[in-house]
């Protein structure tokens, strides 16, 4: 998923001051990375955790989810739809 210009324009805030816009979109990138990391986390042993964080390609990382995580695709997709309705909920306090 891209965070850009298009992404404050779905969440209604194309108003959000030009200053204020690229540490949003940095803010709502890594919480993504933390929500979904840990959501995957959990359901992960401790040697498969020090497993995947071994891997340093994204293609590579990919494929280990599929075979030890099969459901990180949905966790992914709710992860990110969960964030966007938090986001047009507090939309008049981030403008």
């Amino acid at each position: 998923m891209q965070f850009d210009d298009n992404f404050l324009q779905e969440m209604g805030l194309s108003a959000m001051p030009e200053e204020q816009k690229q540490a949003f979109l940095n803010y709502v990138q890594e919480e993504l990375e933390v929500r979904i990391g840990e959501r995957i986390a959990k359901g992960l042993t401790d040697v498969q955790l020090n497993e995947f964080d071994m891997i340093t390609d994204q293609a590579e990382a990919a494929k280990w989810l599929e075979t030890n995580r099969p459901d990180y695709r949905e966790i992914v997709n709710r992860t990110i739809e969960e964030m966007k309705q938090e986001i047009r909920a507090n939309r008049s306090k981030l403008i």
